[in-house]
């Protein structure tokens, strides 16, 4: 099983010396002691509105949105990752949890393809609120670790979420806090948003902004490699900056169990960042599979292990 002591955590050079222990305490919690994340994505309502939340193929429960908070509570999860309004309307009833909260969203109903036909706007993703926002929930008594911001790079915007996001980066490393960049090249620059050399830019755009973790799809394979052999390269280009594959759409435990096994083992990444691939299930096999995910990400088990935690053939805790 990984494992770091709080004299190997890489604690930046922006923090200064007085936050510095609050740095380790927050990056612990939220790496559980091992230096990798397993970041349970719950910002979708906002992004995708009610579209992952309710409809064929979905758990009733989800559509409540305490179904989340229910899941991360009785989970294994490092941090539960949402929006400052939906952290501050439950986390009083779900203190346990270690929360991320998302900095900056945008809804999916304008449209960013790259086909000019179906294109209406690049994408802009703006601030929702600043950083005393989140530490007034710190202070009252939210388990806050850290923040999260999208970057849409090749967007006519971009250079307005990279100025938010490299401000709030020195703001939060200031209070100790840690930061999740979600990085997507998107726009009616970008022809190909899973491609590797271009996913491998982005990730290195975050560790030159001085995000801690930098959360990026999973390149598209091609005939010659692997989605997590071509991973390599961002993994590289990300540095010190923690590097983790967003879940994707739902698709089956076997398959996805195994491919995070790949990501991390083959493609050199440190974790994951999934949503709706667990909340999208009822209760329960919502809270099997993210034990399943941590296996894996948090204590090295094997696919075909992970996959007998998700099935209920093994207990596991972190």
């Amino acid at each position: 099983m990984p494992g770091i002591t709080r004299g190997q955590v890489r604690v930046p050079m922006d923090v200064p010396a007085e936050a510095r222990e609050t740095y380790i305490d927050n990056y612990m919690a939220a790496t559980r002691g091992t230096g990798r994340l397993m970041l349970f994505a719950c910002d979708q309502k906002i992004e995708h509105l009610n579209d992952d939340f309710y409809g064929e193929g979905i758990a009733e429960e989800d559509a409540e949105p305490e179904h989340l908070f229910r899941i991360g509570a009785m989970g294994e999860i490092g941090v539960l990752a949402a929006q400052r309004g939906l952290v501050a309307q439950y986390a009083g009833d779900y203190p346990d949890i270690n929360y991320l909260v998302k900095m900056n969203s945008k809804t999916h109903l304008v449209k960013t393809s790259s086909d000019p036909a179906k294109h209406q706007e690049d994408p802009y993703s703006p601030q929702l609120h600043d950083l005393q926002a989140v530490l007034e929930l710190r202070d009252n008594g939210v388990r806050v670790v850290g923040i999260g911001y999208t970057i849409y790079i090749g967007s006519e915007y971009e250079s307005q979420m990279m100025s938010e996001a490299a401000q709030l980066i020195a703001e939060a490393h200031a209070n100790g806090l840690i930061v999740v960049l979600w990085m997507y090249p998107r726009g009616r620059a970008v022809t190909d948003e899973k491609n590797a050399h271009l996913i491998a830019g982005a990730a290195g755009v975050a560790v030159s902004i001085g995000a801690d973790f930098v959360k990026v799809n999973p390149p598209k394979s091609t005939d010659a490699h692997s989605s997590a052999e071509l991973l390599k390269e961002a993994s590289l280009a990300a540095g010190r900056t923690g590097l983790v594959c967003a879940g994707g759409s739902t698709v089956d435990a076997r398959s996805f169990l195994g491919q995070l096994w790949e990501q991390i083992h083959v493609g050199g990444a440190i974790g994951n960042a999934t949503g709706r691939n667990i909340h999208q299930r009822e209760l329960s096999e919502a809270v099997r599979l993210t034990k399943a995910i941590s296996a894996i990400t948090l204590s090295d088990y094997d696919a075909d292990r992970a996959l007998a935690v998700f099935e209920g053939k093994e207990e596991y805790s972190a």
